[in-house]
């Protein structure tokens, strides 16, 4: 039986799909997965809560199903925020340095962060995340870590990640309705990265895009640090959502043609192949859940793959290049020299790594997890980046929920201090 105080949980609360995940943090500063959990994912839309219950339901049986494979019982999780609500900024800080030497110390540091995050926010905005980039002593930047240097000015600054407290405390509520506790909430994007994402290509700069499929995450990282980071509403959902529309077919039946013939390269489809469109409110025909794509019974017509595969592009055309003018507004757009990483199940449609490069002229790249052993079948794929990523996260901060130059009073105390709030008013 693993010790409690190595065990890391990881829930990944996507639009289509929630992941749990129980890992063992080893001597190898490796984490060994020994439950895996999945579950439809119902109730949740574009990351947000519109069904209570729905969603509980949701949680409860992915992770119940971890805990069954892992022969265990756990508590406490590290869970993943997304979302329209996510918003981010570059925020400056400057204090005077305390001691009398001018020597800088731990307590600077945290002064000059916090002093950064004093800025502006709407009543239903909260900070997640406040992740220094560069400190600056004395006009003389680029440097990371200050403590011990020595100077009279300190500034700092910091990438500053916001989300809606109400989202947040619905997620948090959720959580705590099927049985568990959240021990820190994590941007998706910046778990995504622990698990992808190479010292170098952080250093250098590289961007980081994870298509889920409610909505698409990106994150631009240079010299070690995020820069700039944001959300647009549109996900791989949409793709499918188009092909039920354009088709005429089921949500489902839809999912499955985009997975198992759906390409975003119209010109890499043979034009003489087919595919079967099974009748609206037929189901799934057998042939269609055995990865056959002909021969079906129960056939409405059949359709050139090409058309497939022009709806399947119009869509993921339009989310690369939303995604590029968002990126184009930020000052760091051209530092991304590493080139581009792409994470999220919709990442995993055949032709989009050809059509970001064509798009953002940089070379891209799956992120494939990595750094984890054990039951990792079915896991090493983008898909399942965030989900990792959360492990390697709570892996790190495990023995204090979040280092103060991070985050200091993150969204998970925002939530619960407004939660206590509400509950005092009612009761």
């Amino acid at each position: 039986m693993p010790r409690s105080e190595n065990i890391i949980v990881a829930l990944d609360i996507g639009t289509t799909k929630i992941c749990a995940l129980i890992g063992e943090a080893t001597d190898e500063n490796q984490i060994k997965v020994i439950g895996v959990g999945r579950s439809p994912s119902k109730g949740l839309k574009q990351g947000v809560v519109v069904n209570f219950e729905d969603t509980v339901n949701s949680i409860r049986r992915a992770v119940e199903r971890a805990e069954t494979q892992a022969d265990m019982h756990v508590d406490r999780l590290y869970a993943g925020i997304a979302g329209e609500h996510i918003r981010s900024t570059n925020s400056r800080g400057v204090i005077a340095v305390s001691n009398e030497d001018n020597e800088i110390v731990r307590n600077d540091v945290d002064r000059v962060v916090q002093a950064a995050r004093q800025i502006g926010l709407p009543r239903d905005q909260q900070i997640i995340h406040a992740i220094p980039q560069e400190f600056i002593i004395d006009d003389q930047g680029g440097i990371r870590e200050p403590v011990g240097l020595s100077g009279v000015r300190l500034e700092a600054i910091v990438h500053i990640v916001t989300g809606s407290v109400t989202s947040a405390a619905n997620i948090l509520k959720c959580v705590r309705r099927a049985g568990y506790e959240v021990a820190d909430l994590v941007l998706e994007p910046i778990a995504s990265s622990y698990s992808v994402l190479s010292a170098d290509e952080q250093e250098l700069g590289v961007i980081l895009l994870d298509i889920g499929g409610g909505t698409t995450d990106y994150s631009l990282f240079y010299q070690g640090a995020v820069r700039h980071s944001g959300v647009v509403a549109v996900g791989g959902d949409y793709v499918t959502r188009d092909l039920a529309y354009g088709l005429r077919t089921s949500h489902a039946d839809a999912e499955l043609l985009k997975k198992r013939a759906g390409s975003c390269l119209i010109d890499a489809v043979d034009p003489d192949e087919t595919v079967i469109v099974p009748k609206l409110g037929l189901g799934v025909t057998e042939q269609m859940r055995n990865g056959k794509l002909e021969h079906a019974v129960g056939v409405e017509r059949m359709i050139k793959q090409q058309i497939l595969a022009e709806i399947i592009s119009a869509r993921m055309d339009e989310i690369l290049k939303m995604v590029r003018r968002e990126l184009r507004r930020s000052e760091h757009f051209d530092l991304a020299s590493g080139g581009m990483v792409l994470t999220g199940g919709a990442s995993l449609l055949h032709g989009v790594a050809e059509m970001a490069e064509g798009i953002f002229g940089v070379p891209v790249r799956p992120g494939v997890p990595h750094g984890v052993s054990g039951l990792t079948e079915g896991l090493l794929d983008p898909a399942h980046a965030t989900g990792i990523g959360l492990l390697q996260y709570g892996n790190r901060h495990r023995d204090a929920r979040l280092d103060a130059t991070e985050t200091g009073e993150g969204l998970l105390t925002a939530v619960v201090k407004w939660t206590q709030r509400v509950m005092e008013n009612w009761f």
